[in-house]
């Protein structure tokens, strides 16, 4: 951006924090959003607060499940819409599964069946890259 008439505007840039959360069966944690259908649970992050905090708090708000987040995963960043997505891995602690205002439905699903569900495809990447260890971390541009 830069500076209009003399008055600096800063740039402008969204900062999400997603988590996928995996239980001891192995399934992944879902919700299924009014808009955009299946995903894993995340969210922007507000001012003052960390990635990994953020991470933890939407998760909680879109499913009611607490989880401890086990690692950072890395990056995927929407260049055009000026969106930095964090992803964590993360594992339940607590909580029950519960919908919100965010989620019209919530789950654990095997990770087959998960990967399925979502009519995203770049959501269904960003699953694959925080599963595949072998990636981490990485910084995806689309």
């Amino acid at each position: 951006m830069g500076y209009i008439l003399g008055q600096y505007i800063p740039p402008k840039h969204f900062v999400s924090a997603a988590t996928i959360v995996l239980n001891d069966d192995n399934e992944i944690l879902l919700i299924k959003g009014p808009s955009r259908g299946w995903e894993m649970p995340g969210g922007i992050v507000e001012e003052g607060e960390s990635l990994k905090d953020a991470a933890i708090r939407e998760t909680k708000e879109e499913s009611g499940i607490e989880v401890e987040v086990l690692k950072f995963c890395g990056i995927f960043q929407n260049v055009k819409k000026s969106i930095c997505n964090t992803l964590f891995l993360a594992k339940p602690i607590g909580g029950n599964l519960t919908t919100s205002s965010e989620s019209l439905e919530v789950g654990f699903f095997p990770v087959v069946k998960a990967l399925e569900m979502i009519t995203i495809e770049n959501f269904k990447q960003r699953i694959e890259f925080c599963l595949d260890q072998s990636k981490h971390p990485f910084y995806v541009e689309f």
